[in-house]
């Protein structure tokens, strides 16, 4: 069964929407697939449904989205923040497309693009960053094209099938980014406009 999905923040291919539970079925076959956890620190995990439910669970209390294609509605991942210091304004980003069918076709940076909008534009952070690792040229030419750059590395930090990889650091700050949603929607209220999409909280 397909989760109910409501619109927060609206992007040109995809939508952000709280969490839903009855989309457990899917996180647990995306988490249990090797292609997809590949570059995710999940990839040792053993998820059951029942575990995934606790998780969804944990993470809809959270800043956590699921990601929504904006024509069929339907969930194809999630993005986040993690590690979230509101007191100096930095977090912790992350972001998965657990759909293969939607890889490599703008959604992920689309919907980067949007957290980072909820990020510098709503919660106020100053500082947004991200581990990555250095074979996944997926997902760097993703954060790439979102603003992030590539600040450091920690080397030799994964080992998979007796090969160790870097894990490389990229950030952005908030004086980098140009909102996408946030800063329009905020201009149409000011204005006394109606018909908006969604409201800000």
């Amino acid at each position: 069964m397909d989760g109910k999905y409501f619109k927060k923040i609206v992007g040109q291919k995809c939508y952000l929407s709280p969490i839903s539970l009855e989309d457990a079925d899917y996180f647990t076959e995306w988490f249990n697939d090797f292609s997809v956890t590949l570059n995710l620190n999940a990839i040792s995990d053993i998820i059951t449904l029942e575990k995934e439910n606790e998780i969804l669970q944990r993470l809809s209390t959270g800043y956590v989205f699921a990601i929504i294609e904006n024509e069929k509605k339907k969930v194809i991942g999630s993005t986040g923040f993690h590690s979230v210091d509101l007191t100096n304004g930095n977090a912790q980003f992350g972001i998965f497309i657990g759909d293969k069918n939607f890889w490599n076709r703008g959604y992920g940076t689309d919907a980067t693009t949007l957290m980072l909008d909820f990020g510098f534009n709503i919660l106020n952070l100053h500082h947004i960053y991200l581990h990555v690792l250095e074979f996944n040229k997926r997902g760097i030419k993703c954060y790439e094209k979102a603003g992030f750059k590539t600040v450091g590395k920690l080397s030799e930090y994964r080992q998979i099938c007796g090969e160790r990889f870097d894990m490389l650091i990229m950030e952005i700050l908030a004086k980098d980014f140009q909102s996408v949603f946030i800063k329009k929607t905020l201009e149409d209220a000011k204005q006394g406009k109606t018909g908006m999409d969604l409201k800000l909280v």
